[in-house]
């Protein structure tokens, strides 16, 4: 697997719901568009992903990722999935942006309650917002819900998380910008690290931040999945095999901390893996 797009038909298979992402199946996008909310998102993949987009004519990216826009159009899309998937509830968007109407956004959520069989994976960098709307959702538990924690300031997002009420809850450390204090992971059961990809003023990820947290998730029993380093030269291991675009866990800069793949993923038990 890759952990970014190469081609313009990958593009396309990724608006299709199909994922190339390591730690999911399939996207889906009832919302697109954002805007800037703290330093990770200073090298946005969505918003690089959505201008090529809207370049190729695609219909929901039209307004440019700076505009919300809700797309009612897409909220049976998971009653037509015959096959059971771990899902990433809005790779191009965040599902807690303040312009989404908490109307549409239970719309959403009564999707992911009647089809149970699916895994959702909610992501939000809006923690304020998440703990606001929890109570008027409903948490079954197929769904996980993520806060985006890549710097110090970011950590606060923990104890909202904690408080929110999804019954199933993860971390997604990426891109890990800066050394973070310990982390309390009480009540967390999955965290992803990775490092920062894409183009421009790419900032480096260490490989002490990377174990310091590995350590965090030891000491708590929490699942650990190691992503990306995001460019070559910021791997410590030029001989890491999965910096290889022929490994079948090749990833951008590769994926292996001190000689190990770190795949841990609660979500679907085939993927619990550290090689």
């Amino acid at each position: 697997m890759i952990a970014v797009w190469v081609s313009l038909c990958h593009f396309k298979s990724k608006i299709m719901s199909k994922s190339t992402i390591e730690w999911t199946s399939k996207t889906w996008n009832p919302t697109t568009g954002c805007t800037i909310f703290s330093k990770e998102c200073d090298n946005c993949y969505a918003k690089t992903m959505s201008k090529r987009l809207e370049a190729m004519g695609q219909e929901k990216y039209k307004q440019g990722f700076d505009v919300f826009v809700e797309h009612p159009d897409t909220l049976q899309e998971p009653d037509r999935w015959k096959k059971p998937a771990m899902v990433f509830v809005n790779s191009m968007s965040d599902l807690f942006h303040k312009d989404c109407t908490p109307e549409f956004l239970k719309k959403i959520f009564q999707t992911m309650n009647r089809n149970l069989k699916h895994t959702y994976q909610v992501l939000t960098k809006r923690d304020d917002n998440l703990l606001k709307l929890s109570d008027q959702l409903t948490w079954t538990d197929n769904i996980w819900m993520g806060v985006s924690v890549g710097s110090v300031v970011s950590v606060r997002k923990i104890d909202r998380l904690r408080e929110c009420g999804a019954k199933n809850k993860f971390l997604s450390i990426e891109p890990l910008i800066e050394e973070l204090p310990d982390l309390d992971l009480t009540g967390i059961d999955w965290v992803i690290v990775g490092g920062e990809s894409g183009s421009g003023n790419i900032r480096p990820m260490k490989k002490e931040w990377a174990l310091k947290i590995k350590k965090n998730c030891e000491d708590h029993n929490v699942s650990f999945f190691f992503k990306q380093w995001g460019k070559v030269k910021f791997n410590p291991d030029p001989n890491d095999p999965t910096i290889n675009k022929h490994h079948p866990y090749r990833a951008k800069g590769g994926c292996m901390l001190d000689g190990k793949l770190y795949l841990n993923n609660p979500t679907e038990s085939l993927k619990n893996t550290t090689l």
